[in-house]
């Protein structure tokens, strides 16, 4: 593990806040339409518990956030966070100020105003070219702004930007309730997990899932590969794959994944049966059982598949689920996840702790209205991946007492 989970220390750490400057870093980079209103509160309404836990004990709070990808050469309006001062102000009940910038006099000046028991919002980070560049002097500027800095933006935990890691040096700091959460679920799947531990592992890339897997074989007892890049697993195991998607530059990388599972005794479950068509967009889609016709793509897992990794998902006391197994955004390619995410859920009914890691899967989940049924959902998909996969978490390791 790059950072020990067990160190990072929560709100309860923090001592007394009243009248205090708290410095948030929040995720609140929300999806917007055309117009700019917010089409998706949920990052918002993610940390709501932070911001309420640390109002009612009476700090004055400084918040900050990135939203979009602006150039970093000043302001640009499509990419301010007013719409998100709006919507904070709604959801505490009392007017949010936004600042024009996120550094300088004049913010500095409003930090030391402030009432306790109020908020403001800082102006988009990114419109700093020096924030994406984890640069010194801005992060210490940006410190200047609290005597206490609180991390909740568990989706920027694995960049080394400057408002994720130079005010958690310099103040007294410590993660906030939605970090907390993603903290302690990953934990319970990396550190000590209750065996046996199941991994369904999806999606496209085999390269991008690749260093995953080469960090959990040494933790999971079985492991069930789908979606596309089950196909390299497959062809490296000598499977007509037809016109499968194949990333020739990772067969042999492939090879040392199955080699190392025999080395460890773990199982690893692959597709036997398939739903294939000619392409994506073909609606003939039919189930083949093995080689699979030259003609042919494979764009989900067929029964027999699903059934072998339910029937493992069924066994598990610890659950990971990264990545689909089929193309679910088309209906007559979405059975197989549908039935991983059915089976994953009764396995958490019957008492199993299933952890959904971000990005795709957490999609998938939603889409099957399964979320409530799943012991945790990660927020961060490239930051949960990140931390699956014992890569480097800066703004997690900042935080490390």
């Amino acid at each position: 593990m790059a950072v020990n989970l067990s160190k990072i220390p929560t709100l309860s750490k923090l001592g007394d806040i009243r009248g205090q400057r708290v410095l948030l870093r929040a995720d609140f980079n929300v999806p917007q339409d055309d117009a700019g209103n917010i089409t998706s509160d949920l990052r918002i309404q993610a940390s709501m518990p932070t911001i309420r836990w640390l109002l009612d004990k009476g700090a004055k709070l400084i918040m900050m956030s990135h939203l979009g990808r602006p150039k970093g050469k000043g302001p640009e309006p499509e990419f301010s966070l007013k719409p998100v001062a709006k919507r904070l102000s709604e959801l505490m009940g009392f007017d949010v100020k936004l600042m024009p910038d996120c550094v300088g006099e004049q913010v500095r000046g409003a930090s030391n105003q402030l009432a306790a028991g109020r908020a403001m919002l800082l102006e988009n980070l990114r419109f700093h070219a020096e924030e994406q560049k984890g640069d010194e002097a801005f992060g210490r500027q940006l410190a200047q702004l609290g005597e206490f800095y609180v991390n909740d933006a568990f989706g920027t935990c694995h960049r080394g930007d400057a408002s994720m890691t130079w005010p958690a040096k310099l103040l007294r700091s410590c993660a906030g309730e939605l970090v907390r959460a993603e903290v302690e679920a990953m934990a319970r799947v990396l550190e000590n997990p209750a065996r046996p531990l199941i991994a369904v592992v999806g999606g496209a890339k085999v390269k991008d899932k690749l260093p995953l897997l080469n960090n959990m074989l040494s933790r999971v007892n079985e492991v069930c590969i789908g979606g596309g890049m089950a196909y390299t697993f497959l062809k490296a195991r000598g499977h007509k794959i037809g016109k499968s998607l194949l990333d020739e530059g990772s067969l042999k990388l492939a090879e040392q994944v199955l080699l190392k599972a025999r080395e460890l005794d773990v199982v690893i479950h692959l597709p036997t049966d398939h739903v294939c068509a000619t392409s994506l967009d073909d609606e003939q889609a039919h189930r083949v059982m093995g080689a699979i016709p030259d003609d042919q793509a494979a764009f989900d897992i067929g029964d027999q598949t699903a059934r072998t990794f339910s029937a493992a998902i069924g066994r598990a006391k610890t659950l990971l689920f990264n990545g689909p197994v089929g193309v679910f955004e088309k209906e007559r390619f979405s059975n197989g996840t549908r039935a991983i995410v059915n089976a994953i859920a009764e396995a958490t009914l019957q008492g199993a702790y299933s952890v959904v890691g971000g990005g795709d899967s957490a999609a998938a989940v939603e889409a099957f209205n399964m979320a409530d049924k799943m012991s945790h959902v990660s927020t961060g998909g490239g930051a949960s991946l990140t931390l699956l996969e014992g890569g480097a978490m800066p703004g997690l390791e900042a935080l490390v007492r």
